[in-house]
């Protein structure tokens, strides 16, 4: 399992959003609308996803 990613995209604007939610995204490591990161698939990373699940986009 610690070699399986996921492909988070933001796709809308954390203006707006609680605050939680806002630094739940940066700690995802995302800093603009349509920025990609590939993460590590963790209990904890898909927690975070699944907190902001209307911002971001995931892929396996």
């Amino acid at each position: 399992m610690a070699d399986k990613k996921l492909r988070v995209t933001l796709l809308k604007s954390v203006i707006g959003c609680k605050a939680t939610h806002r630094a739940t995204v940066r700690g995802l490591g995302l800093k603009r609308i349509n920025h990609t990161v590939e993460l590590q698939d963790t209990p904890a990373v898909r927690g975070m996803i699944n907190k902001v699940y209307y911002l971001v986009k995931c892929e396996a």
